[in-house]
């Protein structure tokens, strides 16, 4: 039997092999030790408490430790943990792929799972581009991205996430170079007008015929500052890539399974893209897997042209441990009323984060579904930040300008009043 290492000794082995996420290898911040976790709480290994804000990273929809979603790990685990995607099937790939297409807008009917959100997102870009290849017209390759736009780490994403105020800016000049539009406006709730997509016309009147796809987050541009815009942009989004004969990719990794109200974001605008990428919540957390799914004109045209098949495949692709709890979470979703208790969760973060609006270096302070964002007028100190807000018993990861919160769905109403009570405090250190 394993001998259990202590606190001590995991900070060290930590502090001497182990490299965090955008983080220094050699000055590497300070890190917390996780025991386990349960519901919207987090347990530290010196026994205190901390309600996580961002349910790790966006993706624990249903708290830590749910008991339906151990149940389907452990009855799957007791069939086959793995096996291969090419040449086998399985049940749980089959359901779940049975469930996205009937979650997702109509017309969406292939899916093609992968491993992480970035791959999905790598996955869309090569369909897209694959399908224009199949088609005799493989000129149209590139990208039309947005301002604020953030789509994955791997090189073809960071390639079409804002090349002048995103995070990989450091890599422009090895990336791909693709075509970005102004950051979508109005914001959302406000209406929207031709005069708001005319620098997106501009751009496809120019290059339509080297573009293969449009990418965009829609309704909110996450990790690209949490912009919230309007339906009416995304609508009429969808109306020029018809009019100019190019794709649209909706990156639905952050929005998917009712984060900002709807089951996908794009039912705000009631459209449906040609590709569409869902990740995060997909398994509520439990394993890592994500799904591109792709319409008809799509999943034929790269099919009936040369090789006669999509040239993508992960080791782990359509694992039955990531499947079999993804329908799971899938069906603990849609069996509560969770449209509910998401209005549940925005009027609470509402209300609660309301007393920031009085701090001089607040910018502004906005909601929407389970998220809730208080932005600030310069960059915040996110050391400072995360200190007041762990001796407040809460967990949350601030970046730019950004104190936010996306909670687990299970969050209850006093676990909500501390986690935003404890935001606005923290706004006092941010500057």
């Amino acid at each position: 039997m394993t001998t259990r290492l202590t606190t001590d000794q995991i900070l060290q082995i930590d502090r001497d092999h182990l490299w965090h996420p955008y983080a220094s290898a050699t000055h590497p911040p300070l890190v917390q030790v996780v025991s386990s976790a349960r519901g919207a709480k987090l347990q530290l290994a010196d026994g205190r408490e901390l309600i996580d804000g961002i349910a790790s990273w966006w993706s624990v929809i249903h708290g830590y430790n749910h008991p339906a979603l151990n149940a389907a790990v452990t009855t799957q685990l007791e069939r086959m943990a793995h096996v291969m995607f090419g040449g086998f099937t399985h049940e749980p790939a089959a359901r779940l792929a049975k469930h996205l297409v009937a979650l997702t807008p109509a017309g969406l009917e292939r899916v093609f799972f992968s491993d992480s959100g970035s791959v999905a997102v790598e996955v869309a870009i090569k369909m897209a581009q694959q399908y224009w290849i199949a088609r005799g017209q493989s000129e149209k390759h590139r990208l039309l991205s947005f301002g604020c736009g953030y789509h994955g780490d791997t090189f073809m994403t960071m390639s079409a996430s804002d090349p002048v105020g995103g995070m990989h800016t450091l890599f422009n000049r090895i990336l791909p170079q693709q075509l970005f539009a102004p950051t979508p406006s109005p914001r959302f709730g406000e209406s929207g007008s031709d005069a708001d997509l005319a620098p997106v016309e501009m751009l496809l009147e120019q290059h339509a015929d080297e573009i293969a796809a449009v990418i965009i987050e829609p309704i909110v541009q996450a990790y690209g500052g949490m912009n919230f815009y309007s339906a009416d942009y995304l609508r009429q989004l969808r109306a020029l890539c018809d009019r100019f004969d190019v794709l649209l990719i909706a990156d639905e990794i952050a929005t998917g399974f009712g984060r900002t109200g709807k089951l996908f974001a794009c039912e705000h605008a009631d459209i449906c893209p040609d590709i569409l990428c869902v990740g995060k919540g997909l398994t509520a957390g439990y394993i890592t897997l994500a799904a591109t799914l792709c319409n008809k004109r799509v999943a034929d045209g790269i099919s009936n042209g040369a090789p006669g098949a999509f040239m993508h495949g992960p080791t782990f692709m359509a694992n039955p441990l990531a499947c079999a709890v993804g329908c799971a979470s899938v069906e603990l979703l849609l069996s509560q009323p969770w449209q509910r208790n998401i209005r549940r969760i925005e009027t609470a973060l509402s209300e609660g984060l309301a007393p920031a609006r009085a701090q001089a270096n607040v910018a502004d302070v906005r909601t929407l579904g389970a998220i809730g964002v208080i932005e600030m007028k310069e960059s915040v100190k996110s050391a400072a930040v995360q200190k007041v807000l762990i001796e407040r018993g809460v967990w949350a990861r601030p970046f730019g300008k950004l104190i936010y919160a996306m909670p687990p769905y299970v969050i209850s109403d006093d676990e909500l009043t501390q986690l935003t009570a404890a935001m606005v405090v923290a706004t006092e250190v941010a500057n």
